[in-house]
């Protein structure tokens, strides 16, 4: 068997008891970004599974973009990560 060398933690014990590993990230040719697939790879960060530059360079994601994912799931959980959601709670802070 042959295990490639990545960098970090090849898997992790999540609080909730499940384990959470490089296999649960979304694949890399990703287009539709659902909250789940959001929600996964802010957590493969979060737990040390992946680093913020990996996941920017490996998605094509933009700084700002990844911040605001951590940003919504730090003020609204993982559903907060929602299209529709989003719009409201933006519409809501532009309304104040």
């Amino acid at each position: 068997m042959f295990l490639r060398k990545v960098e970090g933690r090849r898997a992790v014990t999540l609080p909730d008891g499940r384990v959470f590993s490089r296999s649960d990230l979304p694949p890399v040719t990703t287009e539709r970004w659902v909250a789940s697939r959001k929600a996964a790879v802010v957590r493969g960060v979060a737990y040390g599974v992946v680093t913020r530059e990996e996941v920017l360079e490996r998605y094509g994601l933009s700084a700002e973009e990844f911040d605001g994912w951590v940003k919504a799931i730090a003020q609204g959980g993982p559903k907060a990560l929602r299209a529709t959601v989003r719009h409201a709670l933006d519409n809501l802070s532009e309304n104040r």
